[in-house]
């Protein structure tokens, strides 16, 4: 019987120890779920362990070939550059190692209904039906990034997460590097009519930026008494996120990859971003994640070609 590909799980990294452990958490619950199959996790950036340790571990076990899946909900900087550099250079570290890469968490069915799931807690709990949520205006708010795809994503997210579900509307915004920020949205809610509104992180897990949006809501909300603002959670390490990344995984073992590159910077030309069509990828960091304005002083080496080979 051949033995199956291992499982690495590669994360964003966040210098919140919770957020962290939450994805470590994460990490060993995949591995108890499948006792069958070599599973590790590691970060890009940030957290311990990085993606090299874990990759490292797999290879100390006897594993030659894995499939990479990268625990993100939209295909950014991380998920285009970062990771396939990364895997790339563990390739030639590690001779006679392959791999294959999964795509990206979301938007999907399973994760709707978890958000779905929050925004009833933020109610108040119980069945809710389209009567129920027809005063209610949500605003998801996504991490942000300088790439407009991964901001379209965000968008997707949110219509995907209004149909069909009787909410007034689902409003989008970001918590950094894109517009509209927090505070903007929930203006924009209340110019569209709202007076009920609840704040959906559209985030994996606790960390300091849906901190940030918590606070920054509860901010607003102070400024704004005669309206009704309240925060949903994180989506969490749920069983539908395990199942997803199972799924993710057996479409990477079975070549069955359907990434969408027909909005990406990369590959195709858009109004403001011609520049970057056809640049090798440089892996970066993410300026707000760790909370300060400070250089994080890490080096990922030297880039790679984003790949559309799928």
């Amino acid at each position: 019987m051949t033995t199956p590909p291992a499982l690495l799980i590669a994360g964003h990294g966040t210098r919140d120890e919770a957020g962290a452990e939450a994805f470590r958490d994460f990490v060993r619950e995949l591995g108890r779920r499948r006792p069958d199959l070599p599973v590790a996790g590691g970060f890009i950036e940030l957290s311990p362990p990085p993606l090299t340790e874990a990759v490292g571990e797999l290879v100390e076990r006897g594993v030659r070939r894995f499939a990479a899946v990268p625990l993100m909900l939209v295909s950014a900087g991380h998920a285009k550059g970062d990771i396939p550099a990364a895997l790339a250079r563990e390739k030639e570290r590690h001779p006679g190692v392959s791999y294959t890469y999964g795509r990206p968490l979301g938007p999907h069915p399973s994760l709707l209904k978890v958000l779905e799931r929050r925004l009833d807690e933020a109610l108040g709990g119980g069945v809710r039906t389209p009567e129920d949520r027809a005063d209610v205006t949500v605003l998801l708010v996504g991490r942000g990034s300088t790439d407009p795809d991964a901001n379209a994503e965000v968008h997707k997210a949110a219509r995907l997460l209004w149909e069909g579900r009787g909410y007034a509307g689902v409003e989008t915004a970001f918590v950094s590097l894109a517009a509209p920020d927090v505070p903007t949205g929930l203006d924009r809610c209340v110019k569209l009519g709202a007076r009920r509104i609840v704040v959906l992180p559209y985030f994996l897990f606790t960390g300091i930026l849906p901190d940030r949006v918590r606070q920054q809501t509860e901010g607003w909300a102070s400024a704004h008494p005669d309206v009704e603002v309240l925060s949903a959670d994180v989506i969490g390490p749920e069983p539908e996120l395990i199942d997803l990344v199972m799924e993710r995984y057996e479409e990477a073992v079975r070549g069955d990859l359907r990434m969408n590159c027909d909005t990406c910077v990369y590959r195709i030309a858009l109004p403001g971003f011609e520049d970057k069509v056809g640049l090798p990828q440089q892996p970066h960091f993410h300026p707000d994640d760790d909370g300060d304005h400070h250089g994080h002083g890490h080096s990922h080496g030297h880039g790679h070609p984003h790949s559309h080979a799928h």
